[in-house]
């Protein structure tokens, strides 16, 4: 003969109010996290549900609140460069950190495709998620016409034209500290500097190309710009060649990330030039591209987990109800190493 264990009775928000000593209404605040419970009923709250085991339903909860506890992580970018760029890894888990310290789940969206565009935007429109961070948006993306016309939630890492005009955005200097380095380059005596510039189609891509332009002025020569679709090692290393067999004679060069550079100093080698005693080389991100290469390179450091943090935060913020700042601003440097 067989017997079935009986399920044990799953505590409820009735059982915690009796534990307490407060009413059901006064608990039910507190789950949702609501500012009007007092601080000795808060400190009763959590002992009963400490002492009568009480597990909130979230999903009950979420279906009342019409919210869905998540996140959208919008990366537009190939598959390939998703796996293959450290920063992207680094922006994702500093926004994954900050989710979750705030018990939201991450869903992770990669647009490569018009296919991908249209999986997600039908993703977007089923109420799945309560907000967006989205990376790497170029010039009149179509998940940002989506992400406006569902009127979600949404940060985006940089500054992409066309982008929601109720978005909050995380950003850097991208411009600023391109020049910067360009400068320190150009001041370690090379004549004959040339770019790879990558990504133009959005703001980091081109707002690097116009501080390098800044920072050579007069000295600047179209020719030597090298554009490449892509933050990647290959589009690196075949812009280089490109580069190299219209200018021999080119004595420096700034590359648009630290991926690209890597590529770059690969296609200097297989040419047969010293970097730096030849060709000085810098990039931008200090990613851990920057420390494979050799040698070690010279580059910009960008606060990759700071902006995926950031980025998080400002949907929170919006989520709760809070004003938000339309863009918040993080610092970068220059790190300075033997590639120049």
């Amino acid at each position: 003969m067989t017997t079935k264990r009986a399920r044990a009775k799953r505590a409820t928000v009735h059982d915690v109010a009796l534990e307490a000593g407060v009413s059901r209404g006064t608990v039910s605040r507190y789950v949702n996290g609501e500012r009007y419970v007092s601080a000795a009923a808060r400190e009763a709250i959590e002992a009963a549900i400490a002492k009568v085991g009480y597990v909130p339903n979230t999903a009950a909860r979420n279906l009342v609140m019409q919210r869905t506890q998540a996140v959208g992580f919008i990366v537009h970018e190939p598959h390939s460069l998703f796996v293959e760029d450290p920063n992207i890894g680094e922006i994702l888990l500093g926004a994954n950190a900050r989710l979750s310290e705030a018990d939201h789940q991450m869903a992770v969206l990669i647009v490569d495709t018009e296919r991908d565009t249209e999986r997600v935007a039908r993703y977007l429109s089923g109420g799945l998620v309560d907000g967006v961070v989205i990376v790497s948006a170029r010039a009149d993306d179509p998940i940002t016409r989506v992400v406006e016309r569902l009127q979600l939630p949404a940060a985006y890492v940089g500054h992409p034209p066309g982008a929601a005009s109720t978005a909050s955005f995380v950003v850097i200097d991208n411009r600023g500290a391109a020049s910067a380095i360009t400068e320190r380059l150009a001041a370690t005596g090379r004549s004959r500097i040339g770019m790879i510039a990558a990504a133009l189609d959005r703001d980091s891509g081109a707002d690097r190309l116009s501080g390098f332009r800044a920072a050579l002025g007069d000295r600047f020569d179209e020719t030597l710009v090298e554009p490449v679709p892509l933050y990647s090692y290959s589009a690196g290393r075949d812009g280089m060649r490109r580069l190299l067999e219209r200018a021999p004679d080119l004595d420096g060069v700034f590359a648009a990330s630290d991926a690209v550079a890597a590529g770059a100093i690969e296609a200097l080698k297989e040419a047969g030039r010293r970097v730096p005693e030849d060709v000085g080389v810098v990039g931008f991100d200090d990613s851990a591209w920057a420390r494979r290469t050799t040698p070690p390179l010279s580059t910009v450091r960008q606060p990759a987990a700071g902006l995926g943090a950031g980025a998080a935060e400002l949907v929170l913020d919006r989520l709760r109800g809070e004003d938000t700042p339309a863009e918040r601003r993080l610092d970068c440097e220059i790190v300075w190493r033997d590639s120049a």
